[in-house]
């Protein structure tokens, strides 16, 4: 028990000094997870709402399939991404593998059926008496669809944050697909494995804290914008 209290004292003290390698991590791993969930709400949320709003052909079959994707093994993510994009893959000419674009890229396809899928019934779940309403006030198909989302916005930012904690904390993809290599792929998940496999727990817990501290700050902001919707 010392031993912990020790180390996380000195886990505290590199975060609180700057330390570089420690910042190098954080902001690599804020670049591909931004990344990620950019892309995936940029096409997850307008997905999402379309198949919340209309009787798309097949809507059965694809809401099965974002739903099985919410809980496809994310190392079942990295092999997939991993082969495609190899030397003998069909991606295998953009030259991605053990680059934060491949790590980016996985990231996204196990993102994207989170946020697609929770707008979705986000959006099924407005009283459809909304849609009424804003026909009989003369309103477009956008402004239709844009009045529903806004009536669904709580579901939709907690599909954000959802996904966003996916991906800040997943650590099989990544390492499939970036190789967790020192200054170039290396995130806080898999920095976090390795240091603790050499035995270097100061710096282990440190990036464990930070990823809490992230992890944290993303569901408060969730609760800080919930309550300025219900407001």
């Amino acid at each position: 028990m010392d031993d912990f209290w020790t180390s996380l004292v000195q886990a505290l003290r590199l975060i609180v000094s700057g330390d570089p390698i420690l910042r190098g991590i954080i902001l690599l791993s804020l670049q591909v997870s931004g990344g990620a969930l950019a892309i995936t709400v940029a096409l997850g949320i307008p997905i999402g709402a379309v198949l919340g709003l209309r009787r798309v052909f097949g809507r059965g079959l694809i809401t099965a399939l974002l739903y099985t994707g919410m809980g496809l093994p994310p190392v079942v993510v990295g092999l997939a991404v991993y082969m495609l994009l190899s030397r003998s893959g069909p991606m295998g000419s953009l030259h991605w593998l053990f680059t934060p674009s491949a790590m980016i890229f996985a990231q996204t396809i196990i993102a994207f059926p989170l946020v697609a899928g929770l707008t979705m019934t986000a959006v099924r779940s407005v009283d459809p008496d909304l849609r009424l309403q804003a026909r009989a006030l003369g309103a477009t198909s956008i402004q239709e669809a844009w009045a529903v989302l806004r009536e669904a916005r709580l579901g939709v930012v907690a599909a954000i944050v959802a996904a966003f904690g996916a991906v800040i904390s997943e650590v099989g993809a990544v390492m499939l697909v970036g190789g967790n290599i020192a200054g170039k792929t290396r995130v806080l998940t898999t920095a976090i494995m390795l240091e603790t496999r050499q035995g270097e727990f100061e710096l282990a817990l440190a990036l464990g804290v930070i990823l809490l501290a992230l992890s944290f700050a993303a569901n408060l902001a969730m609760l800080s914008l919930q309550g300025r919707s219900r407001e």
